[in-house]
């Protein structure tokens, strides 16, 4: 097969590129330059898509003797990704960018191009699994590594999607891969994985946030409301900054009466208040979702299964109803600080099904969502 070898700057990558070649594809390396201002080098370990990146994903590519380009993506992932971000924050939710990104731009814009100029399929460094069901229909399963599985962030691909993509490193585990490419002599062995969001290069998401749209009018200043007294608690310079489950920065003015730490319950975007309270408060049962994306067929009826509801969270046994475009999902297994704008992943078994964006969270028996969007 014709290849594209998404080749990000970074081993996993790169040994992925090295394998397609390996298994005789006839493979062609590209970068994807996704930040507006290209002249940016990395802080620390946590960027991705800088120059230094470019520069080591080419370094890959002539090791492994493969023709490589650079496609200029950083318009689209402006609007696709970055914009969509600032837009969910603004109204109270929790987005995940890297959901957005492979379901826009690795898996739609670059292997849409790909396929237009004559390429079978994109191979890409995710610690996922594609399989052949024996119905014919292509099945992705979460990788042997589970401590590095990314199905979650994959959960956005179709079946049509599934049947172009090449995952080849979802059957080992990541050090075995570090050790691959010192064998095959990659420079990037020991390079450190990138963490948290690619275009917030320090982690500084509520900064971040602050500078991009804080002073977009009807965002400035708001209160925290205590959920049980409905007593005014603090003062914040703007919503957009917290998420559903946060703790850490609230810096509230007045104490819980039991001492007790107090966490963000809900979000209200228009008025500006913050609702926070204990804990328990934060658990449901019942997660709301719309904009649903199967991975095969939809599901009929009750499917039993598992739900991931975050990027790195644990599995929780869950029943799913599906109504066209709408999903309630009954957990089994309690969860805690679900926000909506987070997407909940399906699975039966270590197969992923597919993925809802989270609308509104509930308790069972309870007047209203806890969370609503």
């Amino acid at each position: 097969m014709k290849v594209v070898a998404a080749m990000s700057g970074g081993v996993d990558s790169a040994v992925a590129a090295a394998r397609a070649v390996e298994a005789g594809h006839e493979v062609t390396g590209i970068h994807l330059a996704l930040s507006r201002n290209p002249a940016s080098h990395r802080a620390g370990a946590r960027g991705c898509c800088t120059i230094e990146d470019a520069n080591d994903a080419r370094r890959a590519a002539d090791v492994l003797g493969i023709p490589f380009y650079v496609w200029d993506l950083s318009e689209r992932f402006h609007a696709d990704v970055v914009q969509d971000f600032e837009e969910e924050y603004l109204a109270g939710r929790t987005p995940n960018p890297c959901l957005r990104c492979n379901e826009k731009i690795k898996f739609a814009a670059v292997l849409d191009r790909a396929r237009a100029l004559g390429f079978d399929a994109v191979a890409t460094g995710h610690y996922a699994r594609v399989v052949e069901a024996a119905d014919g229909t292509v099945e992705m399963h979460r990788a042997e590594d589970a401590g590095k599985d990314q199905s979650y962030v994959l959960g956005v691909l179709t079946q049509d999607q599934l049947r172009h993509s090449l995952f080849p490193l979802g059957d080992t585990p990541k050090p075995q891969v570090r050790a691959e490419a010192e064998r095959r002599g990659l420079l990037v062995a020991d390079k450190p994985d990138s963490h948290d969001i690619c275009f917030i290069a320090d982690g500084d998401t509520a900064g971040w946030l602050r500078e991009k749209v804080g002073d977009r009018a009807g965002h400035r200043e708001g209160t925290f409301v205590d959920h049980g007294t409905g007593e005014v608690v603090g003062t914040h310079s703007g919503s957009y900054a917290f998420t559903v489950g946060q703790r850490r920065g609230l810096r509230l003015g007045t104490p819980a009466p039991d001492g007790r730490p107090r966490f963000v319950l809900d979000i209200e975007p228009v008025s500006g208040t913050v609702t926070v309270g204990p804990r328990e408060a934060l658990t449901v049962d019942r997660v709301h979702g719309r904009s649903a994306r199967w991975c095969g067929q939809p599901p009929v009826g009750t499917l039993e299964g598992t739900v991931q509801l975050r990027a790195h969270g644990s599995e929780h046994r869950a029943r799913v109803g599906v109504d066209g475009d709408e999903v309630v999902i009954d957990l089994l297994d309690p969860a805690q600080g679900i926000a909506p704008g987070q997407s909940a992943v399906v699975y039966q078994g270590t197969r992923v099904v597919g993925s809802c964006t989270i609308t509104a969270t509930a308790r069972v028996g309870a007047d209203a969502p806890v969370s609503p969007a």
